[in-house]
């Protein structure tokens, strides 16, 4: 069993952390909703929680590709999280992921290798599907792809 540990410090102002792994790599986090402004010193952790999952799969997506001799130029995801407001706590239920390919990709093996990540490698989706719907679409080269659900609480 791998075992993962990282530190989370409180910054100067009351909701600023900085997450810090083994390595020395960190992210600042904090609550946005909490500052007049607005704005905050970082990313919200619900936030993060999307990132991840577009992290996770993106790894996953990009080695599939790569094995399937597919040239990916760029490659963005826009992932949206829906969840509902005045509850605590406030899970998502809906998420849903547009994975952007540029260069030269076949959509099959784009779908296929999003489709592998969602549902079996990417264990961030796997976290998140106890919770929520995982939902995606997809575009190549600015076609915009139909996709699925993948996950489902």
């Amino acid at each position: 069993m791998a075992t993962i540990k990282v530190r989370v410090t409180k910054q100067e102002t009351d909701f600023h952390f900085r997450g810090q792994n083994a390595n020395g790599h960190t992210v600042d986090m904090d609550d946005a909703t909490a500052y007049e402004n607005g704005v905050g010193s970082g990313v919200g952790p619900m936030q993060l929680l999307l990132m991840a999952l577009g992290s996770c799969s993106g790894v996953d997506i990009v080695s599939i590709l790569a094995k399937s001799r597919q040239q990916v130029e760029r490659f963005d995801m826009e992932i949206t999280g829906e969840k509902p407001d005045g509850t605590s706590p406030s899970v998502y239920g809906d998420i849903h992921v547009r994975f952007i390919f540029e260069g030269d990709v076949e959509p099959s093996k784009a779908r296929r290798a999003i489709e592998l990540s969602l549902g079996k490698y990417c264990s961030v989706a796997a976290t998140l599907a106890k919770s929520a719907t995982i939902g995606y679409d997809f575009m190549v080269n600015g076609e915009l792809l139909e996709g699925a659900l993948v996950g489902s609480a």
